[in-house]
């Protein structure tokens, strides 16, 4: 729960409107749903005494996925230098 409270409960109520078809004039049945929705989630989560913390296998593929993204940079890197190279002599 990193994100400010409200920001939280607007966006969660948006959503709700959304998966409702987007229905008029039910803006604060929303926002109290979302709001008891919230209220729930912080009482669940100070009975647990838990920490918004990624596991390691997650962190572990978020680096090898940036490692590989950065191969594939510096791949296409080395094709462009090919290929002005391959202009160059033409």
């Amino acid at each position: 729960m990193l994100e400010p409270r409200d920001e939280w409960i607007q966006k969660r109520a948006y959503a709700i409107w959304e998966e409702e078809g987007y229905p008029s004039g039910r803006d604060t049945v929303h926002w109290e749903q979302a709001s008891n929705e919230r209220t729930a989630l912080e009482k669940s989560v100070s009975k647990d005494d838990k920490i918004d913390v990624k596991p390691k296998a997650t962190r572990k593929a978020a680096a090898a996925l940036t490692a590989v993204v950065s191969d594939a940079a510096v791949k296409a890197g080395t094709k462009r230098a090919s290929k002005k190279a391959l202009d160059a002599k033409i």
